[in-house]
């Protein structure tokens, strides 16, 4: 019996269930695109794959409805691979295992892919389907959205037909969207000496982790710990004094993620081992008491481990700990244009030892004023140009500029009136989408942005809400049946 079984809508989680069981970490969607492709030839449906890996898929006009627009449905092949600690799991190799939890699916120790998994499903069930209600349909599945808006980036003209766009990734049921946030990325990399331990030396294991992360778009504003700044804290408070010396620092993983764990390893004088860890106790207590309501299973954690043969350079570490310390992260200003909106964030990703003797600081920042977006990105550079490493920003993406004389606004608004009784709130959001993107090919565009419940995404905690996927399906079906 599968887990999703009894859940309605159906097909369209059975499809999610499906889609769960078919690996699809970012760059490398091989196994999805098959699963999509598959599923076109044997529904009889028209599929095209372009020279970057998206996929579309087109279904006629039901009877009565040729004379409607083409709509497209758009949704993104890949998911964020997040794992616990203690969790033994192969994203290219191993299915998700989704379970029903207090009215939320989440997966078993693991992100759950229901950004943008459930989108996909829906279009799915509606390809499938031989009652609904349409126009002419052309599902896009871009591919490497999470780590690099590549399928947008080279989504090519004429690759699609359609005037009306349905992106179906976005997580806030009830909430209509109009505009997104732009994005750009600024690496730091330090090149450091290997320098033999120091003699008569002790190794000492320091650990954060029970953070809770998250999107950092969407969660960036709930002041959440960053395991990376919580870690540099105790590491910078004992750079003199206690002649620390640092062997290793990983923390984060992911440009989009808000840091869930860090370690770090140092050595210190076997003589000084008493007072650091009596210094570490109180430090500890007090960062947890810090995070006591934002983080209830914030754990901080030092322990004795394997001295290693070798450390840090004296002068890259120094470096390093200060520009991390007086690196920004979180919520650098709120919009004046749309109330309790995040203007401007910037999220300290992940911090890396590699083993070519470098130290990699990932940052991303976003904005939904394009200067703004700029100038945080700067701001992160000007901190590590002073600490000596190398800088580099990505390429960055565009926003979407809010619309709101929008024709496919008015119907969804419209609809969610009539089914639900209540108006629908209607905003930009701080995450990226990619709409920002299809409008540089495609400037015709009428879009909006709508999807069911997910909490916690690009986390092991990430939940989709199954009362407001309910809820999602109804409305994208009244949609599609009432776009004039």
């Amino acid at each position: 019996m599968k887990t999703l079984a009894a859940l309605q809508p159906q097909p369209l989680f059975n499809y999610f269930e499906e889609i769960c069981q078919v690996p699809r970490p970012s760059k490398k969607e091989e196994k999805i695109r098959a699963y999509l492709l598959q599923f076109a030839e044997e529904n009889k449906l028209e599929a095209h794959t372009d020279k970057i890996g998206n996929v579309v898929i087109k279904k006629p006009a039901s009877k009565g409805m040729e004379q409607a627009p083409t709509v497209i449905l758009q949704t993104h092949m890949d998911m964020v691979c997040e794992k616990n600690s203690d969790k033994e799991f192969d994203f290219d190799n191993d299915a998700i295992e989704p379970m029903i939890v207090d009215g939320w699916v989440k997966a078993n120790g693991t992100t759950l892919g229901a950004d943008c998994g459930i989108g996909i499903a829906a279009q799915l069930a509606v390809l499938a389907s031989k009652e609904l209600k349409h126009g002419p349909i052309e599902c896009l599945i871009t591919v490497d959205e999470e780590t690099g808006l590549t399928g947008a980036f080279n989504l090519q003209p004429g690759f699609l037909s359609g005037s009306v766009l349905l992106n179906l990734d976005s997580e806030d049921e009830g909430e209509l969207f109009i505009g997104c946030a732009g994005g750009i990325d600024t690496l730091a990399t330090f090149n450091y000496q290997q320098e033999k331990t120091p003699e008569n030396s002790i190794a000492l294991k320091v650990s954060v982790s029970g953070l809770l992360g998250g999107h950092s778009g969407d969660d960036i504003h709930k002041n959440r710990g960053n395991a990376n700044k919580i870690l540099n804290r105790f590491l910078w408070n004992r750079n003199e004094g206690f002649e620390i010396r640092l062997a290793d620092f990983n923390g984060g993983n992911l440009r989009n993620a808000i840091a869930r764990e860090a370690f770090g390893i140092v050595t210190i004088p076997a003589g000084k081992r008493d007072e650091v860890f009596a210094s570490f106790n109180k430090m500890a207590a007090s960062i947890k008491d810090e995070f006591q309501f934002a983080e209830p299973k914030l754990e901080i954690s030092c322990t004795e481990t394997e001295l290693p043969a070798f450390v840090v350079d004296t002068d890259t570490q120094n470096k390093l700990l200060n520009a991390i310390y007086a690196c920004p992260h979180g919520v650098l200003e709120m919009s004046s244009r749309m109330e309790n909106m995040v203007e401007t964030s910037t999220n300290l990703a992940s911090v890396k030892l590699t083993n070519d003797n470098k130290i990699v600081v990932t940052t991303s920042q976003r904005s939904e004023i394009e200067g703004r977006k700029y100038y945080a990105a700067e701001t992160v550079k000007s901190v590590f140009n002073l600490a000596g490493a190398t800088v580099k920003h990505s390429d960055g993406y565009p926003g979407w500029t809010p619309n709101p004389n929008s024709d496919i606004l008015k119907t969804t608004v419209d609809s969610y009136k009539k089914l639900f009784g209540i108006e629908p709130v209607v905003r930009s959001i701080h995450a990226g989408l990619e709409c920002g993107l299809f409008l540089e090919k495609y400037p015709y565009l009428d879009m909006v942005s709508f999807g069911p419940t997910i909490r916690g995404a690009h986390s092991p905690d990430e939940r989709l809400d199954i009362s407001t996927t309910e809820k999602f399906w109804k409305h994208l079906v009244d949609v599609l049946e009432n776009i004039k």
